[in-house]
């Protein structure tokens, strides 16, 4: 699985969901940090009068440490960076450096004690390294220094992508699979107290699932049957989680990618196969055919009259086009009087010519007088 790549931002929001993490320092805790340390500069300067390394003290303690504990939220640096801010003030402003200092203690621990769990999210909260609580989104209180969020816990349904390469099927014919897996988890407490890396487990879980599945299946059932082969991984994949707060929803299988020689061998074996059904269903229909011409002739057997209608019909349909042939077996014409009827039929054409022929020469003859008639004036 290719890791995302994500912004530092998001990195830094991504490590206070963490394990490592003891607490997380959102905006709302920047905010807090910064405010009450203008509210301490204030008082200050109200008690003191203005001075300018005060100002530049109270404002660059408040930015530095926004900035730098928003990349370590541990409780380690919040003490060491903590002491070193309030050694700074007490050295640079002394004797009157008690309000800064109280300022700075009082920043500290209300900014990074004061936490937020966003509306799908799940804090998992330990004291003195037990579980003592889960806590639901919106704000909530930490102990400082005996209280640690151990994980926030994303209870959203999540999509995770895994694959099995070169695998070999149940017919020793090796695949790459792509597939993807929607869980969720459903008791936070579980998924972090009970499973070092959840999220990892899942994945690699799934991929073994995954393996095993190809193993019992045939290279046809996996390009074929892709809904039954993710129902079988989410299956065994659940029963594996369910202890873990975990609930595997489904498993979809993304792609299967088999080798290339196979995908010839396998173009060409589905050519044939199609040309094969081909055939079977020209042989069919001619068997087909040959059984309604032989009920056909048992109709026409003692039936002559029937018989010869049928064939004066196909005769006529036959010449009815200009320029047709008809070829028949010698038999038939014997029988049937094609012969006969062939001829009559030529008879009739050849005498609808001649009249035809005879209507042009008398429509041809008057305007011929005509002429005529026309040059002997003329002459005259």
């Amino acid at each position: 699985m290719k890791a995302k790549k994500l912004s530092p931002i998001g990195a830094l929001d991504r490590f206070a969901t963490t394990a490592r993490a003891d607490l997380r320092f959102a905006p709302l805790n920047s905010l807090i940090l910064v405010g009450l340390f203008v509210a301490g500069l204030a008082t200050h300067l109200a008690v003191h009068g203005y001075s300018l390394p005060a100002v530049a003290l109270a404002l660059g303690s408040a930015l530095a440490l926004a900035a730098l504990l928003q990349v370590a939220q541990v409780w380690e640096a919040v003490v060491v960076l903590g002491t070193a801010d309030c050694l700074l003030i007490y050295l640079l402003l002394r004797p009157e450096s008690e309000i800064l200092l109280t300022t700075a203690v009082v920043a500290l621990l209300v900014s990074t004690c004061l936490q937020i769990a966003y509306q799908w999210e799940r804090a998992v909260v330990l004291r003195f390294g037990k579980f003592r609580t889960l806590r639901a989104p919106g704000l909530f209180l930490l102990l400082p220094i005996v209280d640690k969020v151990a994980q926030f816990v994303d209870q959203r349904i999540r999509v995770s992508d895994f694959s099995a390469e070169t695998t070999l099927t149940a017919d020793t014919v090796p695949v790459n699979v792509d597939a993807i897996a929607f869980w969720m988890v459903w008791d936070a407490e579980k998924a972090v107290l009970e499973v070092e890396a959840f999220e990892d487990a899942v994945i690699l879980s799934a991929q073994t699932a995954l393996r095993n599945a190809i193993g019992k299946h045939d290279l046809a059932e996996l390009l074929s049957e892709r809904d039954r082969l993710g129902s079988e991984i989410q299956t065994v994949l659940d029963e594996k989680t369910s202890a873990w707060g975990i609930t595997t929803q489904a498993v979809e299988i993304r792609d299967i990618i088999i080798p290339k020689e196979l995908e010839d061998a396998m173009s060409r074996q589905a050519q044939a196969e199609r040309e094969r059904q081909s055939r079977i269903i020209l042989g069919t229909a001619e068997t087909e055919i040959a059984e309604k011409f032989a009920r056909a002739s048992e109709h026409y057997r003692d039936n002559p009259v029937a018989l010869h209608l049928r064939a004066m019909n196909m005769v006529y349909e036959g010449l009815r086009k200009k320029g047709s042939m008809i070829i028949v077996p010698s038999s038939a014409v014997e029988t049937m009087g094609l012969g006969a009827l062939g001829g009559l039929t030529a008879f009739g054409q050849g005498t609808a010519a001649l009249g035809a022929e005879a209507v042009e020469g008398e429509q041809s003859e008057p305007s011929s007088e005509k002429t005529a008639g026309n040059s002997g004036s003329g002459e005259s």
